[in-house]
């Protein structure tokens, strides 16, 4: 493979992708620019704060939208309450995924939460699952 030296195609295929043994950038690193942008303003970032506050409190509603969100932002999660009958075994799962279901049908719990905690319901009765199949294969192995 022919290399154009200082090239900014330098380790890379004809069609752009890298070359095998050319991973490219480490996932999550930064352009340098960004990094010496990051730099200017973690160095004067109290400065930029205040600035920020200042004209906010002097009318400026971006600024004012910016503080605002800072101080309290939108929530993005929040704890869901009703009525959910104790799951213990696989069986109990099928009960809770029914008074689930009447929540959200009764408007006590969103249609997006209620999927959010159908997924954890799901992943609970899967555990137990697995916990009752291992101990079925021990009593299987202990009467051997």
């Amino acid at each position: 493979m022919t290399r154009n030296s200082g090239s900014k195609t330098d380790g890379r295929n004809p069609d752009g992708t890298f070359a095998v043994g050319n991973p490219g950038k480490p996932k999550g690193s930064r352009h340098r620019a960004t990094q010496a942008t990051q730099r200017l303003i973690e160095d004067q970032s109290e400065a930029i704060t205040q600035k920020a506050v200042e004209m906010a409190l002097a009318g400026d509603t971006t600024a004012l939208r910016l503080c605002i969100e800072r101080i309290a932002p939108v929530r993005k999660d929040a704890p869901v309450e009703f009525e959910l009958p104790n799951v213990e075994t696989a069986a109990d799962a099928a009960q809770a995924a029914a008074a689930l279901l009447r929540a959200v049908s009764e408007g006590a719990v969103t249609p997006l939460e209620g999927a959010t905690v159908m997924g954890l319901l799901e992943q609970y009765r899967r555990a137990l699952e697995a916990s009752d199949f291992e101990k079925r294969i021990e009593a299987l192995e202990a009467g051997k």
